[in-house]
């Protein structure tokens, strides 16, 4: 009985390389800067849920015999107090975590309902030709209005506060990512699979929705993650003006703001959470741009 042998032309050269599953993950991950950003994220994202359980007192008890306590590094800084106090002796470390819960939950319901609303109508404006000119004029007008702008015209109207910040944050997102979620809509329903639909019968809600959105998703995220770090910059803007949340609540743009009058007394009341937006602004920029190169098409076989 004879062995039978595998042919050689069946072995695998040992030369060729095995194939690589995932490598944009793979070039995501050896990207140290934007792992770092994404922890620093996610830290400060649980420090912000936590706050309740985390904050070492109440961020709200005012204590004048404590007020302008310097952090906890310097020559008259307390244990009690990390990093120190405010003008009114509250608790600094305390008001952070506070002020960061609310900074990012105005960022995520900005971003949420300004970006919803603009891939709809980004959707709608490629599918439906015959209403992509008033879309976009609407969209011209919108982008014409700043976001301060914005959110002076809604504090006169409702009055200053947190409602009045995200509506105008939120009515500033809408026209950028009209244009983004458009153009990438655009692109695809140029594409084959579209005019298959439509042959044989497919309704226009199924193509808006597991054929066109599906495929323009992951562009509008990644703008979105960029778009989310803007936000909070001019949220936090709005706030210092006195546009955004009303003492005694919390936030990290008023938090910068009521300490300007101490600067050269006190300037770590500024300082500290300018400086917590700062990161958290730069954290999203980086995570952005590496969330860009990781689902460019460009780069997929790099």
């Amino acid at each position: 009985m004879t062995a039978v042998t595998a042919s050689p032309a069946a072995a695998p050269a040992p030369d060729s390389p095995a194939p690589r599953r995932f490598p944009a993950l793979r070039r995501l991950f050896r990207d140290k800067l934007a792992i770092a950003a994404a922890i620093i994220l996610i830290l400060l994202i649980v420090a912000a849920i936590l706050a309740p359980w985390l904050a070492p007192n109440d961020p709200y008890l005012t204590n004048t015999r404590l007020r302008m306590l310097p952090p906890v590094w310097e020559a008259r800084g307390r244990w009690q107090f990390l990093l120190g106090t405010d003008g009114l002796g509250r608790c600094m470390l305390s008001r952070l975590l506070y002020g960061l819960q609310a900074t990012l939950l105005m960022g995520v319901i900005a971003t949420a309902i300004g970006g919803s609303i603009g891939i709809v109508l980004g959707l709608v404006s490629a599918f439906y030709r015959r209403l992509d000119g008033i879309i976009m004029h609407m969209s011209d007008i919108l982008l014409s209005f700043p976001a301060i702008l914005l959110g002076l015209a809604f504090a006169a109207v409702v009055g200053p506060g947190m409602t009045a910040v995200v509506v105008s944050l939120a009515i500033a997102t809408i026209p950028t990512v009209v244009r983004v979620t458009r153009a990438s809509a655009l692109v695809v329903m140029g594409q084959d699979f579209i005019e298959a639909g439509r042959s044989i019968g497919l309704t226009d809600g199924t193509l808006l929705v597991r054929y066109l959105a599906l495929n323009c998703i992951s562009s509008v995220f990644v703008y979105l993650t960029l778009r989310f770090g803007q936000v909070i910059l001019l949220g936090s803007a709005l706030s210092f003006l006195g546009l955004g949340a009303q003492p005694p609540i919390a936030e990290l743009g008023t938090m910068a703001s009521a300490g300007r009058n101490e600067l050269f007394l006190a300037p770590h009341i500024s300082v500290i959470p300018s400086l917590v937006i700062v990161v958290l602004v730069l954290c999203a920029n980086v995570l952005g741009d590496a969330l860009r190169d990781m689902l460019d098409p460009r780069l997929r076989h790099g």
